[in-house]
């Protein structure tokens, strides 16, 4: 069994300089695009032609000799570790790390030096003015999807209604306007920032995890990523803005937390002190956490997301700031809608009215009974098979789409199939939209109206007496029609009546997902929906949504997971009513169809997601209904056991799926028995990866461009005149003295040392711009190697070693090690023997477990 090739260590080469393309294999804070070029070389052996982004990677996996449901690829369990094949490891074997801590250098600690006092002011400040954009990010976004939505479905209606039933000429208008957007939506990203396609969650788990991603916080992505989603959304894919949400607000933190712009050419002399890879990662999973708070209104749940799903590495006042932020978030995106609708003022600015900042708000409230945990549990468990079905389906999608696509080898042919694939979903749900709810009948609705003090809606009238709503049917007036006749009367004593019908089938196609989700969520309202309605969109959502989800457009999943998990809810619901009949009295009340449609779809998005705490508080947060709590962890716990029982969560799976390199809380390892291994029963030497390529502290400087040339490792061992381990020193810190070098002349010098001062500010210059043309820098170790063949000159790299550099003993427990590895977010990790000499070097690539498996197999440590 062949080991993972892994160009963050230091071990012999077995590549040539014509392979490697110079050295681009630089870690970078920004884009990380100095390893385009080699990247591009590996990936050009595997897909087969020229490639523009890390989604075309993919392009042509190896997967022929894998079967539809083979273990451990798109269907295994938690404890089974994704088998990847040999070209998905050269894929993974391609990405680059960063330390989560800057290097601890001599260069560094004058930096430092230099810098304010660490006072808490101004990070504070900081984390407000990311919390603040956020929120008004979320609030143009949401404004925009609105006003696209809302004059779709208004076209839609002046065709449709009881006078009008002009279907042709509604499905070719809102088709026409809806392709318009779609269009728009695929194309920008089709042709100016393929990576701002999905949701770009799985990139930003990724980079917090200490994996180097291109593009995912460039500014030209935040600009596309926004665009796309709101014509996507609001043109009426099914999908929804949260998951893009999360990734812009990440991309509000990267920005302006640096205040600077690599993209506009802007650096502003403020906050300089932030510009280090732990600060900013920090400041990313804060954005990450503001996006959350600005999409659901939900700054506890925000904070919660973060620091379960999102950030890998946590501290408790890393929590409190982290908190702040979010609040400011929810608060400013609140604040603006409370005044604002589709960009017209409506007054009342600074009324945080419940109906609008409470998502999905549950108005009647349902006392908790001993009797619902029991469609908890069975609810749990079809959250769990669903959401397997779901990430099963949805990589499934992905593999075909990239196995289609390796047949095509023109590249303008790609991008439009690209842009077509997402226009034909547009035009399947438009065409259901608009022509199923004509099958369905009209159901009749009469009832009493009243104002609703909370939100000022009109709504059907209560009993005095029981407390029932007089209708059974809906809680207000505002189902769709269609084409259904209905009218409203008011008497002289001012009682308003409606007396009309509705069309169930079109109160679930005919509107807006969020909507839709309103009406399956509603109490009190046990007959509003029949079985064919609800089970047919069921249907026909649940594949939309699955498809959809890979396309080339900005997407969220959100909104998708509440209204299908939703759905098959009220369907549990209503076959509850039907056994058991409406019951009256308060001790039934929990026999709701709505109480079951906001379990459902709590169990949907457990299954797929397999979030549990954070999403406990989110469902509170947009519900308002705190009395379901426990009744709703109940139902997480569930759609988590069984989902992990089948299938990896979504963001997990599309990682492997990505290849994206990834440190789980806990690695997993299993002997070729099928029953777990104990980690502490080894031992680092047994996956370290040796012999190691070292430094001295005073080089040669042959022996650097020797290395830089035909390696392609990221990071080097220092040792002392007694060979004894001293610090680390990365490829890109090597280039950046030797850049130094050269522009300052001191090759032409005739000295046979170089010693330069490089202040640690040049270093953050260097990373993605000068040093990320292969040219140059093949160029420039083409210089170096001319000097060293004239002279023997030598290269003092004391000031720039990293003297904090972790090393463990080869005896240390390869359980302590892995943990150590990922709580500090490393990149390199120094074996050393007992005499402190170098022995070997684990990365984060040899910690992943199936590595682990595969080395501890190949020397039968585990049988």
């Amino acid at each position: 069994m062949e080991v993972l090739q892994n160009n963050e260590t230091s071990q012999d080469p077995k590549i040539s300089v014509n392979d490697v393309n110079g050295f681009n294999s630089l870690s970078s804070v920004n884009d990380d695009r100095e390893r385009k070029t080699r990247v591009d070389s590996q990936r050009s052996s595997i897909s087969g032609f020229a490639l523009e982004d890390d989604n075309d990677m993919l392009t042509q996996i190896d997967d022929v000799n894998n079967s539809f449901f083979t273990k451990g690829r798109d269907l295994q369990s938690t404890a089974v570790n994704h088998q990847y094949t040999e070209r998905e490891k050269e894929i993974l074997g391609s990405y680059d790390s960063q330390d989560y801590l800057p290097p601890h250098c001599t260069a560094y600690i004058s930096w430092l030096g230099k810098q304010p006092a660490r006072l808490d002011w101004d990070r504070w400040i900081m984390m407000g003015l990311i919390g603040f954009f956020t929120g008004v990010t979320g609030f143009f976004l949401h404004q925009i999807i609105d006003v696209i939505a809302d004059t779709k479905w208004n076209i839609a209606k002046d065709f449709i209604s009881a006078d009008k039933r002009e279907y042709g000429s509604a499905w070719i208008t809102t088709s026409a306007y809806s392709s318009l957007f779609l269009v728009i939506s695929a194309g920008i990203v089709v042709f100016l920032r393929p990576s701002a396609a999905g949701s770009g969650m799985p990139e930003l788990i990724g980079f917090l995890n200490g994996t180097m991603i291109r593009h995912i916080f460039n500014l030209k992505t935040y600009v596309v990523k926004f665009f796309s989603c709101a014509f996507a959304v609001g043109a009426g894919m099914p999908i929804g803005p949260e998951g893009p949400m999360i990734h812009l607000g990440s991309m509000v933190g990267a920005g302006v937390s640096q205040f600077q712009s690599k993209t506009l050419g802007i650096k502003l002399p403020f906050f300089e002190r932030f510009r280090n890879s732990e600060d900013r990662r920090n400041f990313i999973s804060a954005g990450a956490a503001a996006g959350i708070a600005s999409a659901f209104g939900a700054p506890v749940g925000g904070l919660l997301f973060a620091m379960e799903e999102v950030s890998s590495f946590w501290n408790m006042k890393l929590s409190w700031q982290v908190f702040f932020c979010s609040m400011v978030s929810a608060f400013t995106t609140d604040l603006f809608n409370s005044a604002f609708q589709g960009f017209k003022y409506t007054g009342s600015f600074g009324q945080f009215k419940t109906g609008k900042y409470i998502l999905f708000q549950i108005e009647d409230g349902i006392d908790l009974n001993i009797l619902g945990l029991i469609p908890s549990m069975i609810l749990g468990i079809l959250g769990g098979l669903f959401g397997s079905l779901f990430i099963f389906m949805n990589l499934k999608f992905a593999r075909f789409r990239l196995k289609a696509m390796s047949y095509i080898s023109n590249q303008k042919y790609i991008k439009m199939i690209r842009i077509m694939e997402p226009l034909t979903i547009m035009l399947i749900t438009t065409t259901l939209s608009i022509l199923i709810p004509a099958a369905f009948p009209c159901t009749p609705l009469a009832c009493v109206l009243g104002l609703d003090d909370q939100n000022g809606e009109m709504v059907c009238q209560k009993n005095s007496g029981d407390g029932q709503s007089v209708s059974l049917v809906v809680a207000k007036p505002s189902v769709e029609k269609y084409t259904c006749p209905g009218n409203t009367t008011t008497f002289q004593n001012g009682t308003v009546l409606f007396n009309g019908s509705y069309n169930q089938a079109a109160t679930l196609f005919f509107v807006t997902g969020e909507k839709a989700i309103q009406h399956l969520f509603s109490r009190n309202t046990h007959l509003e929906f029949d079985y064919a309605p609800l089970i047919i969109f069921f249907l026909f959502y649940f594949f939309l949504a699955c498809w959809a989800a890979g396309t080339q457009i900005s997407c969220g999943l959100v909104v998708p997971m509440l209204l299908i998990g939703a759905l098959y809810g009220r369907i549990l619901g209503r076959i509850a009513v039907d056994l058991f009949g409406v019951q009256n009295g308060s001790y039934w009340d929990w026999m709701d169809p709505g109480a079951f449609a906001l379990l459902g779809g709590v169990s949907f998005f457990g299954g797929v997601t397999r979030l549990t705490m954070s999403l406990a508080v989110i469902m509170v947060e947009i519900t308002n209904d705190i009395q379901f709590l426990l009744l709703i962890i109940v139902t997480i716990l569930f759609a988590k056991w069984t989902g992990d029982f089948f299938t990896h969560s979504l963001y997990h799976s599309f990682l492997e799926f990505r290849c994206i390199p990834f440190l789980d809380a806990e690695p997993v390892l299993i002997k070729e028995s099928g029953k777990a291994a104990n980690l502490e029963t080894h031992t680092a030497k047994e996956v370290m990866t040796t012999p190691v390529k070292t430094l001295r502290e005073v080089e040669n400087l042959g022996h650097v461009v020797d290395l830089l040339q035909n390696t392609i490792h990221g990071g080097f061992p220092v040792v002392s005149k007694e060979k004894t381990f001293d610090g680390l020193i990365t490829r890109f810190e090597l280039m950046t003295i030797l850049c130094k070098a050269f522009t300052s002349r001191a090759f032409e010098s005739g000295s046979e040392l170089i010693n330069i001062d490089i202040d640690y500010t040049e270093f953050n210059k260097m990373r993605g711009h000068k040093l990320s043309d292969p040219k140059l820098t093949k160029e420039l170790l083409a210089q170096a190697q001319k000097s060293s063949e004239r002279t023997d000159i030598k290269v003092d790299l004391r000031k720039y070693i990293n003297r904090s550099a972790m090393s463990v003993p080869e005896r240390f427990s390869l359980h302590r090690t892995y943990n150590i590895f990922r709580s500090l977010g490393l990149r390199h990790l120094t074996i050393v023997d007992n005499n402190f000499l170098v022995t070997g070097i684990i990365t984060r690539k040899d910690l992943m477990g199936f590595s682990i498996e595969e080395k501890l197999l190949q020397r039968r440590m585990i049988t």
